[in-house]
């Protein structure tokens, strides 16, 4: 099939590019003349696993096309994916310019059927302006009675793994209203479905819904889970234990029980003020949505108050080590990441840091420069030299059993802020290594 695909961020490039692996003749647009430049010399602008390889077989093949030609583009492909960024204003709602922007252009520059299917994760009630903004632009063509479909197809993508989820979904969601448009949907996906069927189809609104719902349930548990490990720790309790008994409940489950720094990304942080933002237009006060967002943005300064609980607000000579800057492992995304809050409060107070990623150190840079005491390491070893402690922020699998001899010997104390509960406690007391996890036992107590 002839796909175009809008937009060559995080959700438009991988789409485009396992759609492609699976035959069809994509084209991708993007009005950045850089990032074009870059995907079609063999460049990738993300760092997503598996994602560059699959981007160069198919650019090869010639199944995969990259361009800034809005025109050639529109008139390529019969389905058309409008997978632009929706970042939030300053109210918490999602910007929808750049949405309404692409079906602008299709409305422009389309002959044909078409088919338009919102990717990106939009608001309630996004299709019916998308379709507007079509009719408009035909209308103003003398092209009104010009046929078209607008569908709902929210992606279910995890950083780090997003090009196994797109090969491999667990659900497809498809709203539509048009019969027409869910075979054209159907025979696009039929290959993502050999094994068991996935599509579910459903109205335009429902599908809008649930993917905001979806995100809004994952940020809860995270935020109930964090909130429960500050409590945890009042009461004597560890939380890894209680994770443990109350994830092996079929009707809990163990996903997204994992208390730490609180949420980033570009998904969870926008997506819940835009829910929230849903409800107050709606005359509703989501209440726990509330919550749960005041709890992560909580959340990110726990392990600055355990530091700052242990050295004094004034940190002024103090160097720390930092492993991990991007929000999570096998991504450079450093949106809405916690280390920036942590970074940014530890240097208000004066102290140096050395900080080490295996990937988002370049993003990190851009993002964070300026900032005062802030130096990147050569490595995690390299970051760790005369640190007052060591703070690990992202649960990078090399950071998971490194050699503690030689932290030991590397910083100027064995003190150890585990904001991702990697370490066990009772082996960190048996080794003489100060440990400040998230809601665990005193190591003390750890054995007893």
């Amino acid at each position: 099939m002839k796909v175009t695909v809008i937009g060559t961020g995080y959700v438009g490039l991988v789409t485009g590019a396992c759609l492609s692996e699976m035959g069809n003749h994509v084209v991708c647009l993007d009005i950045d003349a850089r990032k074009i430049a870059q995907l079609n010399a063999g460049g990738i602008p993300i760092h997503e696993p598996g994602l560059e390889a699959i981007v160069q077989r198919n650019t090869a093949a010639g199944r995969l096309q990259f361009t800034t030609d809005v025109a050639a583009a529109v008139a390529h492909g019969t389905i058309q994916f409008i997978g632009v960024g929706t970042p939030p204003d300053e109210d918490g709602s999602a910007d929808l310019q750049y949405v309404l922007a692409a079906a602008t252009n299709i409305g422009r520059h389309m002959t044909d059927y078409k088919v338009i299917v919102d990717k990106s994760t939009v608001p309630v009630g996004t299709a019916d302006r998308v379709r507007a903004a079509v009719r408009s632009a035909l209308q103003a063509r003398g092209l009104g009675d010009m046929a078209f479909a607008v569908v709902s197809n929210p992606e279910f993508l995890k950083e780090g793994a997003a090009v196994e989820d797109c090969m491999r979904p667990d659900r497809i969601i498809i709203g539509a209203d048009d019969e027409r448009a869910v075979l054209h949907m159907r025979a696009l996906y039929m290959p993502f479905m050999r094994n068991h069927e996935r599509l579910q189809v459903m109205d335009v609104r429902s599908a809008e819904f649930t993917k905001y719902a979806a995100n809004a349930m994952l940020a809860t548990r995270i935020s109930f889970m964090n909130e429960l490990a500050l409590l945890a720790e009042r009461v004597g309790a560890d939380i890894e234990q209680v994770r443990k008994g109350i994830g092996s409940d079929p009707r809990i489950g163990t996903h997204f029980l994992y208390p730490g720094t609180g949420y980033g990304g570009s998904c969870f942080p926008k997506d819940v003020k835009a829910l929230i933002h849903t409800g107050r237009e709606s005359g509703m006060a989501l209440g726990v949505l509330q919550a749960v967002e005041a709890a992560n943005e909580r959340q990110k300064h726990v392990l600055v108050d355990k530091i700052t609980a242990r050295f004094g607000q004034d940190l002024a000579g103090r160097t720390f080590a930092l492993w991990g800057l991007a929000f999570k492992p096998n991504t450079d995304d450093m949106r809405e990441a916690p280390s920036r809050v942590i970074v940014a409060e530890l240097a208000r107070r004066g102290a140096s840091l050395r900080a080490y990623d295996p990937v988002a150190m370049p993003e990190a840079a851009r993002v964070l420069e300026g900032t005062p005491g802030l130096h990147f390491a050569a490595s995690q070893a390299d970051a760790l030299v005369g640190a007052d402690a060591l703070v690990l922020v992202t649960e990078w699998k090399e950071f998971r059993n490194p050699d503690f001899d030689a932290i030991k010997a590397a910083l100027k104390q064995p003190l150890i802020f585990d904001g991702r509960n990697l370490y066990d406690p009772a082996l960190m007391a048996l080794l003489g290594i100060d440990y400040h996890g998230i809601g665990r036992r005193p190591a003390a107590a750890a054995g007893s």
